[in-house]
């Protein structure tokens, strides 16, 4: 019953602080922490023996790896190496060096500091792949550099705990240290089993219909991984990326990253409560100035240190400062090293406890650096800059002027182009302009919402203005000036939406191209083949849905700004397009018929 009682004060604490946390504007994993703060054996006591709820935790790290490696082929991940073992290396050199020397300095032997600065240089995988998921940066540039230090960092803790009991001069061992050769073995037995075993067994249990079992599949493998790397003494979490790669290019991969996905939420989330657990909070309070200064200085110079990298590896500053935000942490692995280096009597009791206090704290900093960036740095680098329009040419010989050069205004150009046909574009996107301009594209920096310009760039002489601006209120803008300064020309005008489209009408623009309606219409033309209609009736289908849709749109422009008439239009335009193809199925169910009659005659 000590266990149930366990796991219901876990799952109440998470389910109410966590919520709280996310409506505060905080991170779930900052939550999570403070959750188990609350719980833990300093605060309520509701949880005393915290080590069976670490061992069970430590399989949320586990799961985190094995999804982020069934993400990875192979191929992806020789792509990697450079990452790996040149920015990886960097790092964890580099942060070792500059932790270790001022601990030497400071009194600590030259082993002491080199085991402080090696394990302070680890950074959190749980913590900042987290992050970087909860924040879909996990494929930006800096989130893949990320992960490639943070899996070296989990290919060198295998060597440090190994040379651990070494610097104790402990001969005997305490912890147990890789061998070569069983190393070797049960890797060349796992690459066989993914190849020729791991299908085989895949089909059989897809093929007995019982969905369950593909959980529990899912399970038993990062499980028997986990099992598997502990009894060769490597790192279980670095076991489970393996076998996720393994299983990167296999055809259940999908299926298996849907059943392990919940299991690795909730267990994620139990690290970090485990975390919250384990800080020894009378000695915070008691040592508070040097555990927060500790934390502080860690987070800095790491920070630091990675800006540095990222610089020197050809990062923009943005990107390196995003590197720099992500990985400043402590890890999870600095509490294995210096509970390890404690036990084998590397490291004394008290400062082994003061530096987990230290990481912890520096990983609850880690969310915060993450507001900063996006609540003060971001909104400023994303103040465009100020700079001139350019100057427009004074002889314009141009039939077509092309307002917002994005992805409609593009396509518009290209056809005029291989037709000879002369146009100017106006972009108000500096960037956008600079990029387009790279693969010789005739296009000029300006706000086409502007009058002095729309005149500079010759939309008085103009014989069709193209309006294809992607921002709905710049769109709307220069279509009022267009009908207000030039009412004689033309205008062909991409909307967005319906509501796009129905504030354009407003303004008297009739020629308007709603963007995916077209191709969703080829679309469902070539779903109603593919289902068995004829090309024919296909065709005709979908133009008669084009020609009820269209008119609709006509008729609902009046309504638009009510809601409840034109959720009342809707359902009735679409009890109408019904009866209008049942109408059509019963016509053409007499002609059929009646044909049939004639050929019988005759």
């Amino acid at each position: 019953m000590h266990a149930v009682s366990s796991i219901s004060w876990l799952l109440l604490a998470a389910l109410i602080i966590v919520p709280i946390s996310r409506r505060l504007g905080l991170p779930s994993v900052i939550g999570y922490m403070l959750a188990g703060m609350l719980i833990g054996p300093h605060i309520l006591g509701a949880i005393h023996d915290t080590e069976g709820v670490i061992e069970i935790a430590d399989f949320g790290i586990a799961m985190l790896l094995f999804l982020i490696g069934l993400e990875l082929e192979p191929s992806r991940l020789w792509v990697l190496r450079r990452s790996v073992f040149g920015l990886g290396s960097a790092q964890v050199l580099i942060t070792t060096a500059a932790i270790a020397l001022p601990c030497w300095l400071m009194g600590l032997s030259p082993t002491v500091s080199l085991v402080v600065g090696a394990g302070l240089a680890m950074s959190s995988t749980a913590f900042a792949l987290q992050l970087l998921a909860e924040k879909n940066q996990l494929s930006a540039k800096h989130g893949r550099q990320a992960f490639a230090i943070l899996l070296f960092q989990d290919i060198a803790v295998i060597p440090l705990l190994a040379i651990i009991p070494l610097l104790a001069g402990n001969s005997a061992g305490v912890i147990n240290s890789p061998q070569l050769l069983p190393v070797i073995a049960v890797f060349a037995a796992l690459f066989f089993a993914s190849r020729f075993l791991v299908r085989p067994v895949f089909r059989f249990i897809a093929n007995s219909k019982t969905p369950e079992l593909f959980t529990g599949l899912g399970l038993f493998i990062i499980v028997g991984m986990t099992w598997l790397m502990t009894e060769i003494h490597l790192s279980a979490s670095l076991g489970a990326f393996i076998a996720g790669v393994l299983l990167a290019d296999s055809e259940y991969r999908h299926e298996l990253e849907a059943q392990i996905q919940p299991f690795k939420g909730l267990l994620l989330g139990l690290f970090f409560m485990t975390v919250g657990m384990t800080a020894n909070l009378p000695l915070l309070g008691q040592e508070a100035r040097t555990i927060l200064l500790g934390a502080g200085v860690l987070v800095l110079l790491k920070g630091a240190i990675l800006w540095l990298l990222g610089r020197l590896n050809g990062n923009d500053t943005k990107t390196a400062i995003r590197l720099a935000v992500t990985l400043p942490q402590g890890g999870e692995f600095a509490f294995i090293v210096f509970t390890t280096a404690v036990a084998v009597g590397l490291l004394e009791r008290h400062l082994g406890e003061m530096l987990v206090l230290t990481v912890t704290l520096s990983m609850a900093m880690t969310p915060i650096g993450f507001l900063l960036l996006e609540h003060v740095l971001e909104p400023r680098w994303g103040k465009k800059q100020e700079r001139d329009f350019d100057d427009m040419p004074d002889n314009h010989e141009h039939d077509v002027l092309i307002a917002g050069f994005g992805r409609v205004g593009q396509i518009v150009a290209r056809v005029l182009r291989v037709h000879h046909i002369p146009f100017v574009a106006l972009e108000s996107s500096a960037r956008q302009v600079d990029f387009v301009r790279l693969f010789g594209n005739k296009v000029y920096y300006g706000r086409p919402d502007s009058h002095a310009l729309l005149l500079a760039a010759g939309a008085a002489k103009a014989k069709i203005i193209v309006l294809a601006i992607d921002d709905v209120d710049e769109s709307v803008h220069t279509a009022k000036l267009i009908r207000r300064h030039f009412p004689n020309t033309p205008v062909y005008a991409r909307a967005r939406d319906r509501m796009h489209a129905y504030r354009l009408m407003d303004l008297g623009v009739s020629l308007i191209h709603r963007e995916t309606f077209a191709s969703s219409l080829e679309l469902a033309s070539d779903v109603l083949q593919a289902i068995g209609f004829s090309a024919a009736s296909a065709k005709a289908g979908v133009q008669r849905f084009r020609e009820y849709d269209e008119d609709l749109v006509i008729r609902q422009q009046a309504i638009y700004q009510d809601e409840a008439e034109l959720v009342a239009s809707a359902k009735q335009s679409m009890r109408e397009l019904e009866e209008l193809f049942a109408s059509d199925a019963r016509a053409a169910k007499r002609r059929g018929a009646s044909e049939q009659n004639d050929s019988e005659i005759s």
